[in-house]
């Protein structure tokens, strides 16, 4: 059985048996955990192997840790800053700054690994805007140049653990207001406009070493009248054509707002693959799940397939944790929050 274009969520901490069923449904190919999925590494660790011995080639395991109020696992596992953090620090402190992201992408990634995630949906490369809300402190810098340094930097230290990379949110969410959780943000610049603030990080990341992207659900109007996941020309012309990029696409949610401008689960789904989409995300509605499967019967792309993977993580020898390598970063870390100003934990974390 091939990994198949669908990553899909669950309910709780544990499979139930309509979990398994879709699964194991040939279409999809991976699995996002959120917060409500996770209780202990005990029990992510069980639920990992499980969910990894359900299928061969092993589904891919995936969530959100990026940091600050966007980190999925919090109690037993480090608590990360805001990459934002990471930006005030290089305005006085460039090196030191570059070296940290590195060091802490690297315990994040370690960390995962551990217990069978193989992938974490960092780094964002969106640029800090003011005008965003929903990206805000997620994003390292108002600069592009130090977004491009920073994220490669922090992909040195995923990519050092074993895990690869996904950027979003391709071509660039910072500079709009909407939260395409909830609403059909529009971003009514050039394209120029965009190419020289929001594409500069992507552009440079992808030189270097990106596995995947991750597109936006806003419709850049002067640009293209289709929202990014659905549109040829950003993924196909310009991501693939000008960038030159080889990796794997992800959708954004499929279920949330920013995505129902083409009508349903199914119609959503085949608009983001005819654009070039190679995996659809779809959380938080089981039905809308089971309607884009049962639309991609017989559907195949074998460069998808092959793509995805690529996405497979390695747990680290149990040894590193103890190693002083291990404890130095982890040093760093606590010394990054003590200049902060914040706790080890709940403070980093915003609700």
């Amino acid at each position: 059985m091939t990994l198949g274009p669908v990553m899909l969520d669950i309910e709780g901490c544990e499979l139930s048996d309509e979990d398994r069923r879709r699964l194991r449904h040939p279409q999809v190919g991976g699995l996002i955990l959120f917060s409500r999925n996770y209780r202990d590494p005990e029990q992510l660790a069980a639920l990992c192997a499980e969910v990894h011995a359900l299928r061969d080639p092993r589904l891919v395991l995936a969530v959100d840790q990026e940091g600050g109020r966007v980190q999925r696992f919090r109690e037993g596992f480090a608590a990360l800053p805001a990459m934002g953090h990471l930006g005030d620090l290089y305005d006085t402190d460039a090196a030191g700054a570059i070296e940290l992201a590195e060091s802490f992408a690297w315990i994040m990634a370690a960390e995962l690994l551990r217990y069978g995630v193989d992938l974490s949906f960092a780094p964002v490369l969106d640029v800090a805007n003011p005008v965003s809300s929903v990206i805000g402190d997620r994003a390292f810098h108002r600069d592009p140049e130090v977004v491009a340094r920073l994220g490669n930097a922090w992909i040195r230290g995923m990519r050092r653990a074993g895990m690869e990379a996904v950027g979003k949110h391709f071509p660039g969410h910072g500079s709009v207001e909407g939260d395409s959780h909830h609403v059909m943000p529009f971003d009514r610049r050039s394209l120029a406009e965009i190419e020289a603030l929001d594409l500069l990080p992507f552009r440079r990341v992808i030189a270097t070493h990106l596995t995947g992207i991750m597109m936006a659900h806003v419709i850049y109007d002067r640009v293209d009248a289709h929202p990014a996941g659905y549109s040829r020309f950003w993924i196909e012309q310009i991501l693939r054509g000008q960038f030159g990029f080889e990796g794997i696409v992800f959708s954004d949610d499929l279920s949330m707002s920013g995505a129902e401008s083409v009508g349903g689960y199914p119609e959503r789904a085949r608009h983001a693959l005819d654009a070039g989409c190679d995996i659809l995300l779809v959380c938080n509605n089981p039905d809308g799940a089971d309607a884009v499967l049962e639309s991609l019967q017989g559907y195949s792309n074998p460069a998808s397939q092959m793509r995805m993977i690529r996405l497979h993580g390695e747990a680290p020898d149990q040894g590193l944790f103890d190693s002083p390598g291990w404890q130095a970063a982890c040093a760093d870390l606590a010394a990054f929050h003590h200049r902060l100003g914040l706790a080890e934990s709940g403070d980093l974390f915003e609700t």
